[in-house]
């Protein structure tokens, strides 16, 4: 993968040397984080796993699973001071140009129904809603659907 670089950030593929950042985002932002494991077992499997750093601090992240035909989106966070800054957009678009070299055509991902922000986010990015999983996500108390959203590569 192709690293992309501007003024302010750099995103890169991601490294196992990078994980003790990720795991302080992935705590801070998720009541129910990836575990470290998570992350090592997707870099072993060769999941697309990307860092993106604002001068050298990772401040946010992605993973996303090719197949054949499909890109699916399996973690895409950006730490909360980070947000709505734009970075989350350049990731995904990375995210976007590589599942288009490898001849995907759909990109998938599942997002928690009470987050609104992302639904709104993935909308803009022109992803659309095409269904839902009942009691998905684990919260304080219970379940809580995901939204099954979509978007042509």
């Amino acid at each position: 993968m192709i690293e992309f670089e501007t003024e302010n950030i750099r995103i890169r593929p991601m490294s196992l040397d990078d994980l003790a950042e990720i795991e302080e985002i992935e705590k801070a932002v998720y009541t129910h984080p990836w575990t470290m494991g998570n992350f090592s077992d997707s870099l072993a499997s060769g999941y697309d796993c990307l860092v993106c750093q604002l001068q050298e601090k990772v401040i946010g992240y992605a993973v996303q699973m090719l197949a054949v035909g499909e890109s699916q989106i399996l973690n895409i966070t950006l730490g909360s001071e980070f947000q709505r800054l734009g970075y989350g957009r350049a990731l995904l678009e990375r995210l976007v140009a590589h599942a288009r070299d490898h001849d995907a055509t759909v990109m998938l991902l599942e997002v928690r129904e009470s987050n609104k922000p992302a639904i709104g986010f993935y909308e803009a990015m022109g992803f659309t809603r095409n269904g839902r999983r009942p009691n998905y996500y684990q919260i304080a108390q219970g379940r809580e659907d995901a939204v099954l959203m979509e978007r042509a590569v």
